[in-house]
């Protein structure tokens, strides 16, 4: 079992036992993602799998909030804050602009990568080197101003 997932189940035990009702929500809302996703493909998921996961529940709630926060929902917009928050707190680290830039130059370089031809297997690399650390969206960017530019 991935350690990231006995650390999703044992806090959802604390909050639980704390009677954080609305963090428990979140938690199990996630942990059956992972199970649906498990039981679709047959597999187990390891740490990788279950950040990648994250990763997409924080993006689609940074997607609702901003059109919360746009159609003046601020009630929504609080809840799925509320929400990210839990969920960042699984999050690794991020990496800063600077360590992001340095990581695709090298990459780029180490690929041999001279067009917009060689970004998928740029992206394929740098989205293990990463796992979890930076959005897919800012690496994307980086890398195709580096290719074109």
């Amino acid at each position: 079992m991935s350690p990231l997932k006995d650390t999703i189940t044992e806090q959802v035990k604390t909050f639980m036992r704390a009677r954080e009702l609305e963090k428990v929500k979140v938690l199990r809302n996630v942990q059956s993602v992972i199970k649906q996703i498990e039981l679709d493909r047959q597999i187990e998921l390891d740490d990788a799998g279950v950040l990648d996961i994250l990763q997409k529940q924080l993006k689609q709630r940074q997607e609702s909030l901003a059109i919360f926060t746009a159609n003046g929902r601020d009630d929504l917009a609080q809840k799925e804050q509320f929400e990210i928050g839990i969920i960042n707190e699984f999050m690794p680290q991020q990496m800063s602009d600077e360590e992001l830039a340095a990581l695709v130059n090298a990459e780029i370089a180490t690929q041999g990568a001279s067009s917009m031809q060689d970004m998928g297997k740029v992206m394929g690399a740098l989205k293990t080197k990463t796992a979890g650390r930076a959005d897919p969206a800012l690496i994307s960017q980086l890398v195709k101003k580096a290719l074109v530019g």
